[in-house]
C-alpha cells in the first residue's frame, strides 16, 4: 500500500516519464478512507471500500466524494448539446475538453484562476461576456464560442485548436502555429485527443 507521500512521489514520477514515452499503460489508483480519516492509496485494494481514482490530465480525482460526476455529465448534456449546435463544434470535442478541464466540476477551480466546467480565465471570460464562471450555461457558452474561434483561426486544426486553448493563441503563434514546447500543453493535447476518440464511440 502506498503512503499518501510515496503516492505523490510516484504519480508525478509516472506523469513526468508519460509526458515523454506516451506509451505507458494509465495506472489505476484507488482511495481509502477509514473511521478516523485517514487517507491511504493504493493500486491493488484489499476491499471493496476503496474508491477508484479518476485521471484528468491535471491530476487524479476522487469524483465519489468531490461531486457526482456521472450526474453532473447527464446533466449538462442538454446544454453541452445546444451550444454545439449553435456555435457548430462537434459535441464529442466540447464533452472531451469539459471531462479534461474540470471532469464535469462546474465548482472546479484551477492554481491559475481557472474556474468552472471548461475552466475559463477571467481574461478569456470577459472576452466572450461571461459574468460567472461558475456558472454553467455561461461557462459552457463562452469556453464553445473561445473553441470555435481557435478552430476557425487554425484552418480547422484541433490539435493547434486544443494547444490554443490550453497555452492561449498567441503561444501556438509564437511557435510557428505549432503545440508549444510545454509539457502541460502537450500532454494537453494528447489527453483531450484521446477522450475525444472515446466520446466519438461513446465508450466513456
Amino acid at each position: 500500500m502506498l503512503s499518501l507521500s510515496k503516492f505523490a512521489v510516484i504519480t508525478g514520477l509516472f506523469v513526468s516519464v508519460a509526458c515523454h514515452a506516451g506509451a505507458l499503460p494509465q495506472p489505476k489508483i484507488y482511495k481509502f478512507v477509514d473511521a478516523e480519516g485517514r487517507v491511504s492509496y493504493t493500486d491493488r485494494p484489499a476491499h471493496d471500500g476503496y474508491v477508484k481514482l479518476e485521471k484528468t490530465w491535471k491530476g487524479w480525482v476522487d469524483p465519489g466524494q468531490t461531486f457526482a460526476y456521472r450526474e453532473n455529465k447527464r446533466k449538462y448534456q442538454d446544454l453541452i448539446v445546444s451550444a454545439a449546435k449553435e456555435y457548430d463544434v462537434p459535441f464529442w470535442l466540447i464533452s472531451a475538453v469539459i471531462h479534461a478541464e474540470s471532469l464535469y466540476n462546474p465548482q472546479a477551480r484551477s492554481s491559475a484562476g481557472a474556474i468552472g466546467l471548461m475552466q475559463l480565465m477571467p481574461g478569456t471570460a470577459k472576452r466572450y461576456g461571461v459574468w460567472n464562471r461558475q456558472d454553467p450555461a455561461q461557462n459552457i457558452d463562452g469556453g464553445v464560442r473561445y473553441l470555435k474561434d481557435l478552430l476557425v483561426m487554425f484552418d480547422g486544426d484541433l490539435t493547434l485548436a486544443l494547444a490554443g486553448y490550453n497555452a492561449g493563441e498567441n503561444a501556438v503563434k509564437k511557435y510557428g502555429n505549432r503545440v508549444p514546447p510545454y509539457n502541460e500543453t502537450q500532454h494537453y493535447v494528447r489527453k483531450v485527443s484521446d477522450l475525444s476518440q472515446k466520446y466519438k464511440s461513446q465508450s466513456i
